[in-house]
């Protein structure tokens, strides 16, 4: 029999907060939506459990830069709710030639 390991099951927030209560949380969204320029997140996958938030970034940035195309988030388990606002990218991206 495969054993689970993080990341293989999706939860809805209300679970994942009573499962990990008080504690910062990577996820990965694996159901989502836009919706009046929010991010509309139905399910999620946990990547890590984390005391710190600065824990959880550097994990953050370890999977971004090996994986940019994956939908990451970092959160508290005390909020009663996931909020994200959508913000646009409208500069350039990388080095200026010269």
């Amino acid at each position: 029999m495969k054993r689970k390991r993080k990341g293989d099951e999706r939860m809805k927030w209300a679970e994942l907060r009573e499962r990990y209560p008080n504690q910062f949380v990577l996820v990965e969204a694996m159901a989502a939506y836009s919706k009046d320029k929010k991010r509309m997140i139905e399910d999620v996958s946990l990547i890590g459990q984390y005391e710190s938030v600065s824990s959880a970034w550097e994990k953050y940035k370890e999977i971004h830069r090996a994986f940019p195309e994956r939908e990451l988030y970092i959160f508290h388990t005390s909020k009663e709710q996931m909020e994200v606002e959508e913000q646009y990218f409208t500069g350039i991206r990388g080095s200026v030639c010269r």
